[in-house]
């Protein structure tokens, strides 16, 4: 449980950071697949993290002027239905066919409006709402965590 929004931004920012090393990659690089990521490429991981973060973003958005989400609602919804691997293969469809160049640029800009947002939805609506807390640390800090083998992989196979 976090005492306050800043407590909650410092870490999901320090937990970003990490990731930021991918769009020092070449496009190459980002498109080579790395057996050790799931067979995932660099541009595979950018795309599925951004995804996941839009989540956040659609919530904190919604947060910011309601006192609920219907995205959490509907995207928890979907995962039921449809499973991890079903929502995952989908996402990456949808993600996967922005140009490099657009992929870049959310991947630039999306953190950042991320945070922008969460700094002007009330902390009574996620710091201190528990279900609305527990979607934006899973689907942004723990998420993250989750993934940093594939990005040590992936920065790892493009440093070869």
């Amino acid at each position: 449980m976090y005492l306050d929004a800043m407590e909650f931004l410092e870490e999901e920012h320090e937990a970003w950071q990490p990731f930021e090393a991918l769009a020092g990659l070449t496009d190459a690089q980002l498109e080579t697949a790395v057996e050790a990521a799931h067979g995932w490429s660099g541009r595979d991981l950018m795309a599925h993290m951004l995804a996941w973060q839009a989540v956040s973003l659609a919530v904190a958005k919604e947060l910011a002027v309601n006192e609920t989400s219907p995205t959490i609602a509907r995207v928890d919804a979907y995962w039921d239905a449809r499973g991890g691997e079903g929502v995952n293969a989908e996402l990456q469809a949808q993600w996967g066919s922005l140009s490099m160049a657009d992929l870049r640029e959310q991947f630039r800009t999306q953190p950042g409006e991320l945070r922008g947002y969460l700094t002007v939805v009330p902390e009574s609506r996620w710091i201190k709402n528990p279900a609305h807390m527990e979607s934006f640390d899973t689907e942004t800090i723990d998420h993250y965590r989750d993934h940093l083998p594939d990005l040590a992989a992936i920065l790892g196979a493009a440093e070869r």
